[in-house]
Protein backbone atom coordinates (compact mmCIF):
# COMPACT_ATOMS: atom_id res chain seq x y z
CA UNK A 1 0.00 0.00 0.00
CA UNK A 2 1.61 3.65 -1.04
CA UNK A 3 3.04 5.67 2.35
CA UNK A 4 0.72 8.55 3.09
CA UNK A 5 3.70 10.95 1.13
CA UNK A 6 2.79 8.98 -2.12
CA UNK A 7 -1.19 9.62 -1.99
CA UNK A 8 0.28 13.22 -1.17
CA UNK A 9 1.96 14.11 -4.28
CA UNK A 10 -1.03 12.01 -6.25
CA UNK A 11 -3.30 14.76 -5.22
CA UNK A 12 -1.48 17.32 -5.73
CA UNK A 13 -0.84 16.49 -9.44
CA UNK A 14 -4.27 15.61 -9.48
CA UNK A 15 -4.97 19.26 -8.20
CA UNK A 16 -2.53 20.82 -10.37
CA UNK A 17 -4.56 19.39 -13.74
CA UNK A 18 -7.87 19.69 -12.37
CA UNK A 19 -8.44 23.08 -9.53
CA UNK A 20 -10.33 25.47 -11.05
CA UNK A 21 -11.24 23.44 -14.54
CA UNK A 22 -14.88 22.57 -15.72
CA UNK A 23 -15.94 18.89 -16.13
CA UNK A 24 -16.63 18.07 -19.43
CA UNK A 25 -17.39 14.29 -18.81
CA UNK A 26 -17.54 12.77 -14.81
CA UNK A 27 -17.82 9.19 -15.14
CA UNK A 28 -18.02 6.60 -13.06
CA UNK A 29 -17.40 2.64 -14.11
CA UNK A 30 -18.54 0.89 -10.85
CA UNK A 31 -21.89 -0.40 -10.34
CA UNK A 32 -23.06 1.81 -7.03
CA UNK A 33 -22.16 5.01 -9.02
CA UNK A 34 -22.53 4.31 -12.39
CA UNK A 35 -25.56 6.90 -13.06
CA UNK A 36 -23.66 9.72 -11.59
CA UNK A 37 -22.83 12.32 -14.35
CA UNK A 38 -20.94 15.01 -12.97
CA UNK A 39 -20.01 16.95 -16.14
CA UNK A 40 -20.47 20.97 -15.44
CA UNK A 41 -19.32 20.58 -12.06
CA UNK A 42 -16.15 22.75 -11.19
CA UNK A 43 -13.00 21.15 -9.49
CA UNK A 44 -11.93 23.22 -6.47
CA UNK A 45 -9.62 21.27 -4.66
CA UNK A 46 -8.09 17.46 -4.20
CA UNK A 47 -6.22 16.87 -1.00
CA UNK A 48 -5.29 14.00 1.38
CA UNK A 49 -6.46 12.62 4.76
CA UNK A 50 -3.40 10.13 5.40
CA UNK A 51 -3.91 7.78 2.40
CA UNK A 52 -7.53 8.68 2.06
CA UNK A 53 -7.93 11.05 -1.12
CA UNK A 54 -10.70 13.59 -1.74
CA UNK A 55 -12.01 15.35 -4.68
CA UNK A 56 -13.71 18.30 -3.98
CA UNK A 57 -16.71 20.01 -6.57
CA UNK A 58 -18.58 23.33 -7.01
CA UNK A 59 -22.03 22.45 -5.18
CA UNK A 60 -21.20 21.21 -1.79
CA UNK A 61 -19.80 17.73 -3.43
CA UNK A 62 -16.45 15.49 -2.44
CA UNK A 63 -15.42 11.99 -4.37
CA UNK A 64 -13.69 9.80 -1.62
CA UNK A 65 -11.14 7.45 -2.79
CA UNK A 66 -8.06 4.81 -1.81
CA UNK A 67 -5.45 3.91 -3.79
CA UNK A 68 -4.88 0.74 -1.68
CA UNK A 69 -2.68 -1.80 -3.32
CA UNK A 70 -3.42 -1.34 -6.90
CA UNK A 71 -5.03 2.25 -7.05
CA UNK A 72 -3.45 5.38 -8.89
CA UNK A 73 -4.56 8.65 -10.62
CA UNK A 74 -3.04 9.47 -14.07
CA UNK A 75 -2.93 12.22 -15.72
CA UNK A 76 -2.87 12.42 -19.49
CA UNK A 77 -3.29 15.72 -22.14
CA UNK A 78 -6.82 15.81 -23.62
CA UNK A 79 -7.15 13.00 -26.18
CA UNK A 80 -3.73 11.18 -25.22
CA UNK A 81 -3.64 7.68 -25.21
CA UNK A 82 -4.31 5.85 -21.45
CA UNK A 83 -0.87 3.97 -20.24
CA UNK A 84 -3.17 1.35 -18.18
CA UNK A 85 -5.95 -0.92 -19.88
CA UNK A 86 -9.33 0.89 -20.30
CA UNK A 87 -10.60 -1.81 -18.25
CA UNK A 88 -9.47 -0.59 -14.93
CA UNK A 89 -10.53 2.89 -15.16
CA UNK A 90 -13.09 3.38 -12.77
CA UNK A 91 -13.45 6.85 -13.06
CA UNK A 92 -13.16 9.79 -15.72
CA UNK A 93 -12.76 13.27 -15.81
CA UNK A 94 -11.99 15.23 -18.59
CA UNK A 95 -11.75 19.18 -19.22
CA UNK A 96 -10.70 21.00 -22.29
CA UNK A 97 -7.40 20.36 -22.21
CA UNK A 98 -6.76 17.34 -19.59
CA UNK A 99 -7.96 14.14 -17.99
CA UNK A 100 -7.37 12.62 -14.98
CA UNK A 101 -8.10 8.71 -14.90
CA UNK A 102 -8.80 6.76 -11.67
CA UNK A 103 -7.21 3.31 -12.71
CA UNK A 104 -8.42 0.64 -10.10
CA UNK A 105 -9.11 2.93 -7.25
CA UNK A 106 -10.84 1.95 -4.63
CA UNK A 107 -13.75 2.77 -1.49
CA UNK A 108 -15.57 5.18 -3.95
CA UNK A 109 -17.61 7.24 -2.20
CA UNK A 110 -19.80 10.84 -3.00
CA UNK A 111 -20.57 12.82 -0.07
CA UNK A 112 -21.32 16.23 1.17
CA UNK A 113 -18.16 17.90 1.39
CA UNK A 114 -19.23 19.57 4.93
CA UNK A 115 -19.25 15.65 5.74
CA UNK A 116 -16.53 14.27 4.22
CA UNK A 117 -14.91 14.44 7.62
CA UNK A 118 -17.14 11.73 9.10
CA UNK A 119 -15.07 9.13 6.89
CA UNK A 120 -11.62 9.96 8.19
CA UNK A 121 -12.94 10.94 11.81
CA UNK A 122 -11.15 7.37 12.66
CA UNK A 123 -7.80 8.25 11.96
CA UNK A 124 -5.17 9.35 13.80
CA UNK A 125 -3.16 12.44 13.46
CA UNK A 126 -2.71 13.25 9.55
CA UNK A 127 1.35 13.58 9.62
CA UNK A 128 0.86 15.45 6.49
CA UNK A 129 -1.88 17.74 8.02
CA UNK A 130 -0.45 21.25 6.58
CA UNK A 131 -2.23 22.73 10.00
CA UNK A 132 0.15 20.42 12.00
CA UNK A 133 -0.05 21.60 15.48
CA UNK A 134 1.52 20.89 19.01
CA UNK A 135 -2.22 19.41 19.73
CA UNK A 136 -1.45 17.46 17.22
CA UNK A 137 1.88 15.98 18.01
CA UNK A 138 0.27 15.48 21.71
CA UNK A 139 -2.98 12.81 20.23
CA UNK A 140 -0.09 11.31 18.03
CA UNK A 141 1.66 10.72 21.24
CA UNK A 142 -1.04 9.46 23.56
CA UNK A 143 -2.42 7.18 20.33
CA UNK A 144 1.37 5.64 20.20
CA UNK A 145 1.27 5.33 23.96
CA UNK A 146 -2.26 3.76 24.48
CA UNK A 147 -1.01 0.14 24.35
CA UNK A 148 2.68 -0.14 25.51
CA UNK A 149 2.96 -3.09 24.90
CA UNK A 150 2.44 -3.30 21.58
CA UNK A 151 5.04 -4.00 18.52
CA UNK A 152 6.49 -0.80 17.22
CA UNK A 153 5.72 -1.78 13.96
CA UNK A 154 2.22 -2.66 14.52
CA UNK A 155 1.87 0.93 16.13
CA UNK A 156 2.95 2.74 13.56
CA UNK A 157 0.77 0.90 10.71
CA UNK A 158 -2.30 1.34 12.42
CA UNK A 159 -3.58 4.74 10.73
CA UNK A 160 -5.44 4.97 13.97
CA UNK A 161 -2.54 5.81 15.55
CA UNK A 162 -0.75 8.30 12.96
CA UNK A 163 -2.13 8.35 9.55
CA UNK A 164 0.43 8.06 7.13
CA UNK A 165 3.17 5.35 7.75
CA UNK A 166 3.64 2.41 5.35
CA UNK A 167 5.83 -0.24 5.28
CA UNK A 168 8.76 1.67 3.88
CA UNK A 169 8.64 4.41 6.80
CA UNK A 170 8.08 1.55 9.35
CA UNK A 171 11.52 -0.01 9.11
CA UNK A 172 13.07 3.40 8.47
CA UNK A 173 11.68 4.57 11.56
CA UNK A 174 12.76 1.43 13.85
CA UNK A 175 16.40 1.59 12.61
CA UNK A 176 16.70 5.71 13.28
CA UNK A 177 15.56 5.03 16.74
CA UNK A 178 17.83 1.60 16.93
CA UNK A 179 15.29 -0.50 17.86
CA UNK A 180 13.53 -3.90 16.29
CA UNK A 181 10.09 -3.22 14.80
CA UNK A 182 9.66 -5.53 17.37
CA UNK A 183 10.30 -3.44 20.40
CA UNK A 184 7.27 -2.78 22.74
CA UNK A 185 6.27 0.80 22.13
CA UNK A 186 7.05 1.52 25.98
CA UNK A 187 10.42 1.09 25.42
CA UNK A 188 10.89 3.93 22.83
CA UNK A 189 10.81 8.16 22.98
CA UNK A 190 7.09 8.35 21.98
CA UNK A 191 7.47 11.98 21.06
CA UNK A 192 10.60 11.23 18.91
CA UNK A 193 9.21 8.13 17.29
CA UNK A 194 6.17 10.28 15.97
CA UNK A 195 8.53 13.88 14.89
CA UNK A 196 10.64 11.15 13.00
CA UNK A 197 7.50 10.16 11.12
CA UNK A 198 6.53 13.74 10.53
CA UNK A 199 9.82 15.33 9.41
CA UNK A 200 10.71 11.40 6.78
CA UNK A 201 7.43 12.19 5.23
CA UNK A 202 7.40 15.56 4.80
CA UNK A 203 11.10 15.85 3.28
CA UNK A 204 9.72 13.40 0.40
CA UNK A 205 6.55 15.22 0.01
CA UNK A 206 7.93 18.73 0.13
CA UNK A 207 10.73 17.47 -2.56
CA UNK A 208 7.99 15.83 -4.49
CA UNK A 209 9.87 11.99 -4.48
CA UNK A 210 7.58 9.29 -5.84
CA UNK A 211 10.50 7.16 -4.78
CA UNK A 212 11.33 8.07 -1.46
CA UNK A 213 14.41 8.70 0.29
CA UNK A 214 15.37 8.46 3.91
CA UNK A 215 19.26 8.75 3.90
CA UNK A 216 19.25 11.86 1.71
CA UNK A 217 20.83 10.16 -0.95
CA UNK A 218 18.67 9.78 -4.53
CA UNK A 219 20.81 6.73 -5.90
CA UNK A 220 18.19 3.91 -6.11
CA UNK A 221 20.96 1.73 -3.91
CA UNK A 222 21.86 4.66 -1.22
CA UNK A 223 18.30 6.06 -0.77
CA UNK A 224 17.20 3.33 2.45
CA UNK A 225 18.72 2.28 5.07
CA UNK A 226 17.29 -1.10 5.49
CA UNK A 227 13.93 -1.32 3.48
CA UNK A 228 14.53 -3.50 1.04
CA UNK A 229 18.50 -3.77 1.01
CA UNK A 230 19.04 -7.80 1.43
CA UNK A 231 21.53 -7.95 -1.27
CA UNK A 232 22.94 -4.48 -0.44
CA UNK A 233 23.51 -4.62 3.74
CA UNK A 234 23.16 -2.11 5.87
CA UNK A 235 23.16 1.03 4.31
CA UNK A 236 25.43 2.42 8.02
CA UNK A 237 27.55 -0.77 8.94
CA UNK A 238 27.33 -3.01 5.54
CA UNK A 239 26.14 -5.47 7.88
CA UNK A 240 23.92 -8.44 6.38
CA UNK A 241 20.41 -7.11 7.32
CA UNK A 242 17.39 -10.04 8.32
CA UNK A 243 13.79 -10.11 6.84
CA UNK A 244 11.06 -10.97 8.85
CA UNK A 245 7.16 -11.32 8.56
CA UNK A 246 5.74 -9.05 10.91
CA UNK A 247 1.50 -9.20 11.68
CA UNK A 248 -1.14 -11.60 10.61
CA UNK A 249 -3.52 -12.22 8.16
CA UNK A 250 -3.93 -8.86 5.71
CA UNK A 251 -1.49 -6.47 7.98
CA UNK A 252 1.23 -9.01 7.24
CA UNK A 253 4.14 -6.93 5.75
CA UNK A 254 7.78 -8.33 5.09
CA UNK A 255 9.93 -6.30 7.68
CA UNK A 256 13.69 -5.26 7.58
CA UNK A 257 16.25 -4.58 10.10
CA UNK A 258 19.70 -4.82 11.08
CA UNK A 259 21.01 -7.45 13.87
CA UNK A 260 24.11 -5.13 14.54
CA UNK A 261 22.23 -1.69 14.88
CA UNK A 262 18.84 -2.33 16.03
CA UNK A 263 18.08 -3.83 19.47
CA UNK A 264 15.05 -5.36 21.02
CA UNK A 265 13.43 -9.00 20.08
CA UNK A 266 12.25 -10.18 16.80
CA UNK A 267 11.63 -13.59 15.26
CA UNK A 268 13.82 -16.43 15.18
CA UNK A 269 12.12 -17.19 11.33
Amino acid sequence: MPEGDTVFLVAKRFANAMTGKTLLRGEFRVPQLATVDLSGREVLDVGTVGKHLFTRFSGNLTLHSHLLMDGMWDVYPAGAKWRRPGHHARVIFTAADVQVIGFRVHDLKLVATSKEHDLVAHLGPDLLDPKWTDEHLKQAIANLTAAPARELGLALLDQHVLAGVGNLYKCEIAFLLGVTPWTPVSEVDAGRTVALARKLLLANAIAGRFDQSTTGHLDRNRKNWVYERTRQGCFRCGGKLLVRTQGHDVQRRPTWFCPKDQTGPYPAQ
